[in-house]
This record gives structure tokens, C-alpha cells and sequence, in this order.
């Protein structure tokens, strides 16, 4: 009999072959239908000139402007993309197809992940690939992503973190960057439009980055996204921006640094625990998986602390033709290594717990050694005594993350009584 992981590859591949187009098939014809911008009738004999635009799905929308005394313009454009184009959503709402579904099922037999993150690599490569703009390929990204948090949706997966902008990408052409700056813009503004739908999900919006590297007016709409959403509890989505895991780990370090200024901490509560817990990705369980689009496989400074026991998948599919079948291969490369997953992860917490013991006693042993009185204590009174340390050492730590939430979260309101007041 065949196990589940057996079945979903089957289906996988039948999957492909059924919904793909072979290579030697021609695409199906383009029906534009057109859609006036104004009531007065158009020459259809007029010389018109044609400007592509980006739309949903892969597609392209030609704004038709006729050159007549009449100024008409006509959109010739699909009819199942012009709402995609205008009005693409951050939540997509829709059901999985049937095979889908008994794909979808099958895996839930096994081990899913409940965190996942992407390097939505490849837009610039797609874009090359149809010949169009740079900035279409990251317009049809974006809406790849939101396709992809349909799939996660329908999967039971209610985590999902996204590599957006890295702050190695502000060396890139400045036109590009500008482009990055208000597509990220116009999404966030469109993302506080649809407030009831991200209430009805349950949807948390996260923003992990140096904000202050952005322009102000994108730090406030991202500022109102994420104070808008930070109730929700049903699903979240970390949308790393401004982000690299080196400058994120260092600014966990000048975090603790402070608390110890502030009196908040001392220099022996510092330890690897107390460092993840600085991290942007604090209030996030670690990903359970990991996966990159085009081809490459390093991880470009991106949640290297979070990801050291995660199951890293690298895929050779472009962003934007990422596809559900992609999402299915890569969780079944995170069911296949499962076991030996959640082992390391396993004694890595056991060995993170006896070295915060280990340095507990020597910290108490120090103590001991300095305001006792030359006599040795019995077992019973150190053990007391490692026990009320680490109690204080405690409450001291979750004062300390206490104020530091406290003050990512003013920062976060300040920009909002800006964008108010604005």
C-alpha cells in the first residue's frame, strides 16, 4: 500500500502535466474587450498610440489613446484581469480546486509546518524573461504573494514570513529603489482600505526592519498597518523590510546594551536566549521551513539566526510563476526531514537550558564567595540560593523585554500621531 508522501507525489506530478501548458502549445488568445474612460464615442479609424501597463496574473493591459480631435481613451483589457489590476488585495479569497483540495488534505496527514518563510527571488529575471519593466516583475511578485497567502490560508499554515526589501537593495539604481518605495507605498495604503477583510482572516500585519531607513511617509503607512492589525491573532504576516539578519543582530546587541544601562538588566542576564528575544522576529516562533525562488541557494542575510534548525528548500521556479504545486514540494521536503528536525531543535533548547543553568551557579557560587562569611553553605542552602537568583534573574529579563516592547511599540505610535497630524 502506498504511504501519503507516495500519493502526494503522484498527485504532484499528475497535477503539473494536467494544469500546465506544454511548450509546443500555443497560448490561448488574448480576448481585450474595450472599456471607455469616457462616454464620447471613438474614430476607429484614428491613430492611436499604445502604452503597456502591468496587470494581475501574469497579464498586460493596453491603454489604447486615440490621437482624434475627441481625445478618447479606450482600455483593451481582459475582463477577469482589470479588477486584479486596479484592486489587487493583500488576502485573496477563493478555494482550493478539487485536486487541490485532496492534495491539500493528503499533506495535513503529515507534519505541516506552521511557519513558513520565503525569498521571493527572481522578479528581475522574470521581467527580463517577458521582456517588460523591471517594475512589473515586482508589481506581478506582489501579486504572487498574495496568491501564495491564499495557499498557506487553505494549508492551515498561520505563519508566513517574507524577505520584501533587503537594506542591501538600496544600492541598486536609484529609479528602482524609488519604484520599491511607492509599489510598497500604494500597498500598504491599499492594505488599510481593506481592514474588514484582514479583521474577518484574523490577519496580523508585522513590518521587521530599520523603518528609519525609509522614507517617512512609507514609515507611516507602515506604522498604521501594523498598529491597525496588531489584535488580530488568527495568522500573521512578517514582512521583512529595510531588513538584513546581520543588522538585525546587531541591533539586538545595542538593545541589551541598553537595558543594561538603563539598570534594566545586568551583564550576566545576557545569553543567547536573552539575544533572540531582542530580535524584530521576538513575538515569532522560528520557521519550520524555509524556501527560495530562482535558483539560488544561499540565504543573503536573511533570518540566519532563526532558520539554523529549519528545513532550508531551494526552488528554481521564478517568484512570480511560483505555483501551489512549488508550496507542496517544499512541504514535503519539510515532512521528509521532520524527525531529525525537531531532534536538533530538541537539544538545542535542552543544551540552551543547561547552559543558562551552568552560568545560573557560577553567578551564585561568585555571589556566595564574595558576601558570605568564610563558611561553606550545605546543599540545601545553595540550592535555595540558585533558585531565588534565577527567579530574580528572571523577572529582571521580562521587566527588561517588557520596556523594550514598550518602546517599539511607542516608536510605532509616534509615527501615527505623525501621519495623523500630517
Amino acid at each position: 500500500m502506498l504511504s501519503y508522501r507516495s500519493v502526494m507525489l503522484l498527485l504532484t506530478v499528475q497535477a503539473r502535466f494536467s494544469s500546465g501548458t506544454r511548450k509546443d502549445q500555443p497560448p490561448a488568445p488574448r480576448i481585450l474587450t474595450p472599456i471607455y474612460l469616457n462616454k464620447v464615442p471613438v474614430n476607429p479609424h484614428a491613430e492611436k498610440s499604445v502604452q503597456t501597463v502591468p496587470g494581475g496574473s501574469g497579464r498586460s493591459f493596453d491603454y489604447v489613446t486615440p490621437s482624434n480631435k475627441e481625445g478618447d481613451v479606450i482600455l483593451n483589457c481582459e475582463l477577469e484581469g482589470v479588477s486584479e489590476f486596479f484592486n489587487m488585495s493583500w488576502i485573496r479569497e477563493g478555494e482550493l480546486n478539487l485536486i487541490e483540495k485532496l492534495s491539500a488534505n493528503i499533506l495535513k496527514a503529515g507534519p505541516m509546518p506552521k511557519h513558513v518563510a520565503f525569498i521571493m527571488d527572481g522578479n528581475r529575471r522574470y521581467a527580463r524573461k517577458r521582456h517588460v519593466e523591471r517594475q512589473e516583475g515586482h508589481t506581478q511578485g506582489f501579486d504572487k504573494l498574495a496568491e501564495t497567502l491564499r495557499w498557506c490560508l487553505n494549508l492551515s499554515i498561520h505563519e508566513v514570513t517574507v524577505y520584501a526589501f533587503s537594506i542591501e537593495n538600496f544600492k541598486r539604481s536609484k529609479d528602482e529603489v524609488d519604484g520599491l518605495m511607492e509599489l510598497a507605498k500604494q500597498k500598504f495604503i491599499r492594505l488599510l482600505q481593506e481592514q474588514e477583510n484582514l479583521e474577518k482572516h484574523g490577519v496580523c500585519i508585522r513590518v521587521l526592519g530599520d523603518l528609519t531607513l525609509l522614507p517617512l511617509d512609507l514609515q507611516q503607512h507602515i506604522a498604521r498597518a501594523v498598529v491597525a492589525t496588531r489584535t488580530h491573532n488568527k495568522c500573521f504576516l512578517n514582512v521583512c523590510f529595510a531588513y538584513t539578519s546581520r543588522h538585525e543582530i546587531a541591533n539586538a546587541v545595542r538593545e541589551m546594551a541598553w537595558g543594561v544601562e538603563q539598570g534594566l538588566i545586568k551583564s550576566s542576564d545576557v545569553s543567547e536566549a536573552l539575544l533572540g528575544h531582542c530580535l524584530y522576529s521576538s513575538n515569532s516562533p522560528n520557521p519550520d521551513l524555509l524556501i527560495r525562488t530562482s535558483g539560488e541557494v544561499r540565504l543573503s542575510d536573511f533570518l540566519l539566526w532563526q532558520t539554523s534548525h529549519s528545513c532550508l528548500v531551494f526552488q528554481s521556479v521564478l517568484w512570480p510563476e511560483y505555483s501551489f504545486w512549488n508550496l507542496c514540494d517544499a512541504i514535503l521536503q519539510y515532512q521528509l526531514n521532520h524527525r531529525p528536525l525537531q531532534k536538533a531543535r530538541d537539544q538545542h533548547r535542552e543544551g540552551q537550558a543547561l547552559q543558562q543553568h551552568e552560568a545560573d551557579r557560577a553567578c551564585v557560587a561568585d555571589l556566595l564567595q564574595h558576601h558570605g562569611n568564610g563558611k561553606p553553605l550545605d546543599a540545601q542552602r545553595r540550592q535555595e540560593a540558585l533558585l531565588n537568583y534565577t527567579a530574580s534573574r528572571e523577572e529582571r529579563v521580562q521587566d527588561f523585554l517588557g520596556a523594550l516592547q514598550h518602546k517599539r511599540d511607542s516608536f510605532l505610535t509616534d509615527l501615527t500621531s505623525q501621519a495623523a497630524l500630517a
